[in-house]
């Protein structure tokens, strides 16, 4: 009857573990992924031990069974507070690995040290062999983990119940079921049943409960159901790219847009198809050449078809290129309309427009001018920098190092007095102090760049202009990046910096360094070359360099005239 017992849980939690395969979704949570990997080793352990015969045999298969509560039940604790959204440091994880595997080292001694069983039998009690054992001083330690990863679930959930209105209620009375109902069974078990363990009964229960509780992960996850939803609908096509060119992968719709696709090999280079290097590829090298012309329109037959090219990101790393292709033929066919009958309407609004935006550039201007005038050591820092933006760009245009548009270079100008617009949230103690500043009272003006995005893109949301938008956003947070990694706030490195933060930030040092300060002198122009052209390379990103020396003349004479 026991041996019956623990097989049927066996094939009961490989069944769970099978169907849970069949159902994985890489959204799945992974502590959850552990706990089906986990039990049926366990059960394992349980059905050799009610086939075993010997004492040794008995001893090994109750080692495997140990490795339930000294990790399976520890990972549940884990996958409460993960689906309960609360962060655990990595040493409390780590402390709770060791600890658990600490443990089970002591179990495996078991006949050979008395740690964990004083003694250990193999005997008949009421007609059934039964392991028999008297705990030592390592057992109790056990007990104490066991209940401490209870004590802790339970914790965590109330907490979520009280105070988290995200997670979902009905996943809180879920995730308690596994914990109370292995912790019953762990220490009631043999209270009802002293011949036979409960415990391998409550790990497939808990099997059961999770399959449940993964299937409604997937719903509570809105940014990945929603992904996968729109990849699904077919309404909008994918293509994938790396950053060598070579094809990923697309989905059905832009397989249908472009049935050269259906012939591709992943892995392979998309250039050998005569049509894709005239469309995709070509979008991708305008993209390539400037990040804001990042759209395009493709007409097949009838229909008008708007790509749109960006980047294929891992986490927060850009790992390729993306394109995404979208039915525009109504709003197309729309726009022509309104074009053909609005022509006097377009011209008007066209007029009140400029007259806005106007007014919302002069809005902006005095909103950095206004910030500038609590920082007493930078007075017309931004008139300086924006002058030092335009003469650059007329560099980079003229020399062709980088293909920048028209447009391009008039946002970048245009958004050149916003980089500084995060000094508004720094203190004036901070601020306006007459000297440099401690470690930490550095580390609150770097909050600038950050808190500027923030500003930047409360101002300019819902802009028409969404470029611009954008790069104004970009240069505000970027500015103090830097080339090999060392920058702030992100750390970003190289090519990982905007285009227009890169350049935002040789203006502002360039600025910073000829310029006077309430703690230091202007340095002469020599000196601020050797700096910035040390910082090629490291501070700067390199291919600028030649861009900056043809500007180096009307810089230098700009300062002149202005004065520093």
């Amino acid at each position: 009857m026991i041996r019956a017992f623990y097989d049927a849980t066996f094939v009961a939690s490989v069944i769970l573990m099978l169907a849970y395969v069949c159902m994985w979704h890489r959204h799945f949570d992974i502590h959850i992924t552990l706990v089906f990997v986990l039990v049926p080793v366990v059960n394992l352990g349980y059905s050799l031990l009610g086939r075993a015969e010997t004492l040794e045999s008995a001893v090994l298969a109750n080692a495997m069974s140990y490795i339930g509560p000294c990790y399976l039940l520890p990972v549940i604790m884990l996958s409460v507070f993960s689906l309960c959204h609360i962060p655990l440091p990595r040493w409390a994880r780590a402390a709770l690995l060791t600890a658990g595997t600490g443990i089970y080292i002591c179990a495996l001694t078991t006949g050979s040290h008395g740690l964990f069983y004083r003694s250990i039998a193999y005997e008949p009690v009421n007609g059934a062999m039964v392991l028999t054992k008297v705990y030592g001083p390592i057992h109790t330690l056990f007990y104490g983990m066991i209940i401490a990863c209870f004590l802790a679930s339970v914790g965590a959930m109330v907490y979520s119940y009280v105070r988290k209105k995200q997670v979902s209620r009905k996943l809180i009375y879920l995730l308690f079921f596994p914990v109370a109902l292995c912790m019953l069974s762990f220490f009631g078990g043999r209270r009802i049943t002293p011949q036979v363990e409960l415990i391998p009964a409550a790990y497939v229960a808990s099997m059961a409960t999770y399959l449940v509780i993964s299937r409604r992960m997937c719903l509570y996850d809105i940014s990945e159901s929603a992904v996968d939803s729109l990849v699904q609908t077919g309404d909008t096509g994918f293509i994938s790219l790396d950053f060598r060119l070579n094809y990923l992968g697309s989905n059905g719709t832009a397989k249908a847009v472009f049935p050269e696709l259906n012939d591709l090999t992943v892995d392979r280079p998309m250039a050998w198809s005569a049509k894709l290097q005239q469309t995709t590829l070509k979008w991708l090298a305008d993209f390539q050449a400037n990040e804001a012309d990042c759209e395009a329109f493709y007409t097949q037959g009838e229909r008008i078809y708007q790509a749109h090219v960006g980047y294929l990101y891992d986490g927060r790393r850009r790992r390729g290129y993306q394109l995404t292709i979208t039915d525009d033929t109504a709003d197309r066919q729309y726009i022509n309309l309104l074009n053909r009958f609005n022509t006097e309407l377009t011209d008007e609004v066209a007029e009140k427009t400029k007259h806005i935006v106007e007014m919302h550039d002069k809005l902006i201007l005095g909103m950095a001018t206004m910030v500038e005038s609590r920082d007493n050591s930078t007075g017309g820092h931004i008139r300086r920098t924006s002058e030092g933006v335009r003469l650059l760009t007329e560099q980079i245009r003229a020399g062709g190092e980088f293909e920048l548009t028209d447009d391009f270079c008039a946002r970048l100008i245009k958004a050149a007095p916003m980089h500084d617009l995060g000094k508004i949230a720094v203190d004036d103690a901070i601020l306006r102090k007459p000297g440099r500043f401690t470690p930490e009272e550095f580390e609150v003006m770097k909050s600038h760049a950050a808190e500027g995005a923030r500003i930047v893109h409360e101002i300019l949301d819902g802009v028409e202009d969404a470029r611009f938008a954008r790069i104004a956003e970009n240069v505000a947070h970027y500015h103090h990046e830097r080339w090999d990694g060392s920058g702030y706030p992100e750390g970003l490195k190289g090519e990982e910096i905007p285009l227009e933060a890169r350049i935002m930030a040789i203006a502002d040092v360039y600025d910073a360094l000829v310029s006077k300060r309430v703690y230091k002198e202007s340095m002469s122009f020599e000196q601020a070359h050797a700096i910035i052209m040390e910082g090629m390379g490291r501070h700067f990103d390199a291919r600028l360099q030649p861009c900056y020396l043809r500007a180096k003349p009307s810089l230098e004479a700009y300062y002149e005239a202005v004065g520093r």
